[in-house]
């Protein structure tokens, strides 16, 4: 399983740059190969300062060894090795019109003294944190996630668009990151579903990507905006980073694994303002936004 997911990630990494790199018509993806000590290693790619595309990276990794002290009281064992893969990607629209994506898809496995599994399960999911509100784009993300799900059951949508209103959620400031998408972890083998049908549900996602995202890009990129717009952009990227160094588990994860520090960062934008006690005008469009991510809503 874990050489068959490896081969997936490479594949989707070279088809979701390539498409990327086309829409830009600027700027291309910088290779940047590494190797962890531990074990293992990786292939970021990033994306910076493109006409489009201000910053962004589509990362792929598989990485393996001890299972940290750390990890191994999260999960309660001892003495476990483990092997982990997967493909990450965020990026930053220069255009404050065009969403912020980020999107995941990840294998794990964890291995007794003898080196036999002892668990293993797929995680991830994909979601769209916009700046200005566009309802129909919204729709239409959510629809390219839930005709994923519906492939293989029609319960999934529903239950794992939930988990990511739950997930990608700013406690701290009572509202969500962004309008959401899909979120899974710990598929493992039930009794419905054996590994090979969550790989295929995983890969279904993966592969519903770029019709996702990429139809809301070219819609958007064009439009003309103002300072004030961009302000906005930059105000609520810092929310992004909140969530990321606050409340993401991949975050806490790769940095308690020795993990690469710039794949890890990578998904931090370039341009940020923290603004002292900041709110959108009533009736704005930018308050518009506030509602629906302190009330998520029900797209489809």
């Amino acid at each position: 399983m874990k050489q068959q997911f490896v081969a997936y990630i490479k594949t989707l990494q070279n088809s979701i740059t390539a498409s990327l790199e086309a829409i830009d018509g600027k700027a291309i993806f910088k290779e940047d190969p590494w190797v962890r000590p531990e074990g293992g290693g990786g292939r970021t790619r990033v994306i910076e300062n493109g006409a489009v595309f201000e910053k962004g990276g589509v990362n792929i990794s598989q990485v393996h060894g001890k299972l940290p002290e750390s990890m191994q009281q999260y999960f309660g064992v001892e003495d476990a090795d483990f092997f982990a893969c997967g493909l990450s990607l965020v990026i930053h629209p220069k255009n404050p019109f065009v969403p912020t994506v980020h999107a995941n898809w990840r294998y794990f496995e964890m291995y007794n003294k003898e080196g036999a599994i002892v668990d293993q399960w797929f995680g991830g999911g994909q979601d769209l944190t916009p700046y200005y509100l566009f309802e129909e784009d919204a729709v239409h993300f959510h629809s390219i996630c839930k005709k994923a799900c519906d492939a293989h059951n029609p319960d999934f949508y529903p239950k794992y668009k939930a988990r990511c209103d739950e997930y990608f959620h700013n406690s701290h400031r009572g509202e969500s990151r962004g309008i959401g998408g899909l979120f899974f972890d710990y598929l493992k083998k039930s009794e419905t579903m054996n590994m090979q049908d969550w790989y295929n549900f995983v890969t279904e996602v993966g592969n519903s990507f770029l019709q996702a995202y990429i139809p809301i890009v070219e819609k958007r990129k064009d439009l003309p905006y103002t300072q004030e717009h961009r302000n906005w952009q930059e105000i609520r990227r810092g929310r992004y980073v909140e969530f990321n160094l606050v409340h993401d588990k991949g975050t806490l994860f790769g940095l308690k694994t020795n993990g690469r520090i710039e794949s890890i960062l990578m998904s931090l934008p370039p341009h940020v303002q923290w603004r002292y006690d900041h709110h959108p005008e009533a009736g704005s469009e930018e308050s518009k936004l506030i509602d629906v991510l302190k009330n998520p809503k029900e797209w489809v």
